[in-house]
């Protein structure tokens, strides 16, 4: 059997209102990964920024109908899986952008879920 870091979360409600769907959107809008390490860093940056705007689109269109941590942490799964191959950098700058998601949501812990995928930020 595979382990799935999901199992671990401690589900809570999350507590939303029309200020937090303008922070994702506004997070969706703003430039990421500018500070990636390296010389020629626009596809990793373009490759990265797609995953992360996907993943707001989905919490902005589907937070308020599933307004629970494990959703919110399910979401943030599908979009680790796509990045868990990316180099050191990437999945470090990748775990800040989605620790700032946290803050936004009131997420306090993901309760293991990003170390198993970006491997101990």
């Amino acid at each position: 059997m595979i382990y799935d870091p999901l199992a671990e979360v401690i589900d809570a409600p999350i507590e939303f209102d029309d200020t937090t769907v303008t922070k994702l959107h506004i997070l969706r809008v703003v430039e990421k990964f500018d500070s990636l390490p390296g010389e020629d860093t626009a596809e990793e940056k373009a490759r990265l920024s797609a995953v992360l705007n996907d993943l707001l689109a989905r919490l902005i269109g589907g937070v308020e109908a599933n307004p629970s941590k494990l959703w919110v942490l399910t979401e943030f799964q599908r979009s680790l899986k796509l990045v868990e191959n990316e180099d050191t950098e990437a999945r470090e700058h990748f775990g800040t952008e989605m620790e700032t998601i946290m803050d936004v949501l009131g997420i306090e812990s993901s309760d293991g879920l990003l170390a198993a995928y970006l491997g101990g930020i």
